[in-house]
């Protein structure tokens, strides 16, 4: 599966940086100061973990996530 088969959910923190997570993958998620950055952290982060879930012959979880409300 590649990035784009995934739902992306990105978000504002208070003190004003933002996040970008996938949530079907756990611990694919990146926390930047510009929202750009953060969507380009998550590709490097995704691009890690699925080369994990490769070198021990493990599908990467399918997406689950809905919106209800966008």
């Amino acid at each position: 599966m590649k990035l784009e088969d995934y739902k992306t959910v990105l978000y504002r923190q208070p003190d004003g940086a933002w996040v970008a997570e996938i949530p079907a993958i756990p611990g694919c998620y990146a926390l930047m100061p510009t929202r750009e950055e953060a969507l380009t952290e998550l590709a490097c982060v995704f691009q890690m973990i699925a080369e994990e879930y490769l070198e021990k012959r493990i599908p990467l979880p399918a997406d689950t996530t809905e919106i209800v409300h966008a």
